[in-house]
């Protein structure tokens, strides 16, 4: 018998995606609710306990409300919202963060889907403290771009409709100016940070695609760390790692740019070490609805069931 899986908020932007992504596979079967039922909790919470899994799409407080009809000792919850990211009892669902992390995926019932953003910032990071290379402690500041499809269906009405009151002709746009926004936390958690990270976020007008950068002055890291020994550090973490890439030196060298759509429709992300010795600019580059939302969705449920790892997606 096929696996069952239950998209909860399919109607929404990463919940398309991943139904996309799932709809054409053999390995697996797809429940869907029907429309008319999307808010009924009994029709919900019978779908959930007859589901292997149940992917939550949903906001913070309806995923709670989710995870709660869930009575089923045996159905894997996969959350994408920020709701249970650095919660007691809950698996973080970035699997090539570390050597284990794959193994608590699978015997996980509770898996937190990264944040779009924290998924950059933490595979740069995190290998680096992890050597000791920068210290837990450095004041890290992260300046990042997304396309608009990364703030659902009202910023996608906003750059798309011209009908729409809330219409804007932006191209480039700051936002979370209060130091107030949800990743931090999750930042600092996984990327084994002391503090919370200044996190400087933007979006473009462009619909999908990522670009997450740190800038590190190596020449005032404690043991001054070459830009060698950050690459070096990087390509050791994720050697043999089908979906993260880390570019050679050689060819960063050669680049006169990062085009941050590169990599949309797929779930690769790319890993950059640009500068010289005295001062590195750390970049990761992915799609925002694939290796930061959708793509990592599936490849944590394909985890999860014991499904072929990379089944439904694109390098």
């Amino acid at each position: 018998m096929l696996p069952k899986v239950f998209i909860d908020g399919e109607a929404g932007t990463t919940g398309l995606q991943i139904a996309e992504r799932l709809r054409a596979r053999t390995d697996l079967e797809l429940v869907s609710i029907d429309p008319a039922k999307r808010k009924d909790n009994e029709e919900r919470a019978r779908l959930m306990n007859a589901a292997d899994a149940v992917i939550l799409c949903l906001p913070d407080d309806a995923a709670r409300l989710g995870v709660s009809l869930v009575t089923s000792p045996n159905t894997v919850i996969i959350d994408a919202s920020t709701a249970h990211r650095v919660a007691n009892g809950w698996t973080y669902g970035f699997p090539e963060m570390d050597k284990g992390q794959r193994a608590a995926i699978q015997a996980s019932r509770r898996i937190s889907n990264p944040g779009c953003y924290p998924t950059g910032v933490i595979a740069l990071l995190r290998p680096l403290v992890m050597k000791g290379l920068l210290p837990a402690s450095w004041p890290v500041v992260v300046s990042a771009v997304s396309g608009y499809s990364g703030g659902g269906k009202a910023m996608i009405a906003e750059f798309e409709d011209s009908s729409s009151e809330s219409y804007t002709r932006d191209n480039h746009r700051i936002y979370a100016l209060g130091q107030t926004h949800k990743h931090p936390p999750e930042m600092k958690a996984y990327a084994r940070l002391e503090q919370l990270p200044l996190f400087m976020p933007s979006v473009g007008r462009y619909a999908q695609g990522m670009i997450v950068e740190i800038g590190l002055p190596l020449w005032a890291v404690s043991g001054k760390p070459k830009r060698a020994q950050l690459h070096a550090a990087l390509s050791e973490a994720y050697a043999g790692e089908r979906f993260v890439n880390v570019v050679p030196l050689a060819d960063t060298d050669m680049m006169k740019g990062v085009e941050p759509e590169a990599c949309n429709g797929t779930n690769r992300m790319d890993l950059f070490v640009f500068g010289s010795d005295d001062q590195a600019r750390l970049v990761a580059r992915f799609d925002n609805l694939g290796k930061g939302a959708s793509g990592a969705a599936v490849q944590n449920l394909n985890i999860a069931l014991g499904l072929e790892e990379d089944a439904g997606l694109t390098a």
